[in-house]
């Protein structure tokens, strides 16, 4: 995976590309780092926008991969300094594109490695498996654990998540190590 090119933000079902190329989704609370695993994940510091504050990614970012798939960046659930109503938009427009949209091969629900899992984690998790979409975790922010600590936020994860194995669909990530990074590539490159 070599060639990342950042190709619109969504804010309508209607703007979806109609092209058949098979989606990637990235999701998950505000704050977590899907940006820093968007820039590291493909060696580009810029390409995803950071921030300290939650809530920078307001659309449906789309970012085409090798003229494979897209890699799809949700807006951030939970906190974020905009207004309820714009939030509940947010939401009713994130569920109708999982909901409808047939191209998704695989979510990456990102958690944050250093809490345990969130109502809205939780939350986000029952909708997947209610609509049938196959996921992976991925534990971000694992840098900032020690070696105990990183298993112990797995063994965590499985306490929140009986369907969570480490074996086969968590990965532990850092953006800032780069830990998980190879595991991340080979698990996509698996699915095309």
């Amino acid at each position: 995976m070599k060639d990342i090119v950042f190709v619109k933000s969504v804010f309508k079902l209607e703007q979806i590309p109609d092209d058949e190329m098979p989606e990637i989704v990235l999701c998950g609370r505000s704050n977590v780092g899907k940006s820093s695993f968007i820039n590291s994940l493909f060696n580009r510091k810029k390409l995803a926008q950071t921030s300290s504050s939650p809530g920078k990614t307001r659309g449906i970012n789309y970012y085409r991969v090798d003229q494979r798939f897209y890699l799809v960046d949700l807006p951030g659930f939970g906190y974020a300094k905009v207004s309820k109503k714009e939030r509940e938009g947010w939401q009713k427009l994130i569920e109708r594109y999982l909901i409808a949209n047939s191209k998704i091969q695989l979510v990456l629900h990102l958690i944050d490695s250093r809490i345990p899992p969130t109502p809205l984690d939780t939350g986000l998790n029952d909708f997947l498996n209610d609509i049938g979409l196959p996921y992976n975790f991925i534990l971000t922010k694992v840098d900032k654990l020690g070696k105990k600590q990183q298993a112990d936020a797995v063994t965590r994860l499985t306490e929140y998540f009986p369907e969570a194995s480490p074996d086969d669909n968590v990965i532990s990530y850092s953006s800032v190590k780069g830990t998980g990074k190879k595991e991340m590539i080979k698990r996509l490159n698996s699915l095309f």
